[in-house]
């Protein structure tokens, strides 16, 4: 997956890179730097930082990762906050993309990142976030690179209040119990979604007015290239922008009956900018339906909904709400 969200120990992660929010004396410190530090040796590291001599802040440079599961560490040195007036957002930008670059340089298909100067440099961690992907984004619109941003914790205010609140009302206003609904074949997600008036009524009731249209003149491949082409952009935008692996759109491109899976669908309605009807008739052309029984198709109707077409934003909502993010 191009860009993706984890909870995780950056320093057991599998990369090929991992990145470590450095000091610009390239010594150990605490935090995730500490962390690093230990599991590849501190002796070792600290001489390879050593004959490297120091990075200014917004630079990065790179070591072997040493006794580390990933095979290079790239040492980034993100901007202390002080209060938003000393170049931060430009600084803590740079050393992102500092980091992306020394990752192309190096020939590195894979690379994890913790979120910069959020710890003991105190930048705000909204803010941060919104930095970290906005700034990752913009770098993989225009290079093949697998990243992954590591939470150490639960990101429970990375949204912001507003947003996060938005969404818990919209969830708790349209959220219903999967008992409610007779099971398909297909796995329960793909069960149509209902309105609210329909879940005031009787089970039964419900029932009869659940419906599942599967077209067979269009497939899901042709929809979404009819789909590509009206909305006037490229396939590698497309698929960009939808956070989808150019190899798995390859696939989908060359093979008319291609089957994908719902999460990749949903990628697509945010990625191509569709409206709730549109998103609605290329989930059928799959098979699939948003379910008011899963909070991960809630979560994708707000941003449709509100026409927020963010990727990278909607899938920070799904990894605050502990749901599965969109794209492969």
């Amino acid at each position: 997956m191009p860009l993706t969200i984890i909870r995780n120990d950056i320093s057991a992660m599998e990369t090929d890179a991992i990145v470590n929010a450095a000091n610009a004396q390239l010594v150990e410190g605490g935090g995730v730097c500490g962390a690093i530090f230990d599991k590849a040796g501190s002796q070792q590291m600290a001489e390879a930082c050593a004959k490297i001599g120091g990075c200014p802040v917004g630079g990065a440079v790179i070591t072997p990762g040493f006794n580390l599961k990933a095979k290079y560490v790239i040492h980034a040195v993100g901007p202390i906050w002080q209060g938003g007036n000393q170049d931060e957002e430009k600084l803590l930008r740079s050393a992102y993309r500092s980091s992306l670059e020394l990752a192309s340089a190096n020939k590195l298909k894979s690379v994890a990142f913790p979120l910069i100067s959020a710890g003991i440099y105190h930048y705000p961690r909204q803010e941060a976030l919104a930095i970290a992907l906005d700034e990752i984004q913009r770098y993989l619109m225009d290079h093949e690179l697998d990243v992954t941003m590591v939470l150490y914790g639960h990101s429970t205010a990375e949204l912001g209040y507003k947003l996060q609140k938005d969404l818990k009302s919209y969830i708790d206003d349209h959220y219903v119990e999967e008992h409610y609904y007779r099971r398909l074949p297909q796995e329960s997600e793909d069960l149509p979604m209902a309105a609210p008036a329909m879940m005031r009524q009787g089970s039964d009731e419900i029932l009869q007015e659940i419906k599942i249209d599967f077209p067979h003149e269009v497939t899901f491949s042709e929809a979404l290239l009819k789909l590509i082409d009206a909305k006037g952009i490229s396939d590698v935008t497309a698929y960009k922008k939808s956070n989808i692996d150019r190899k798995l759109f390859s696939k989908i491109r060359s093979n008319r009956v291609y089957n994908p899976t719902k999460r990749t669908v949903l990628a697509f309605t945010i990625g191509l900018r569709l409206s709730i009807d549109e998103a609605q008739d290329l989930l059928a052309k799959a098979g699939y339906a948003f379910s008011p029984c899963h909070k991960r198709d809630l979560i994708v109707m707000w941003f449709l909904e509100k026409r927020q077409y963010d990727i990278n934003q909607v899938n920070a909502a799904l990894f605050d709400f502990d749901q599965e993010l969109l794209g492969a």
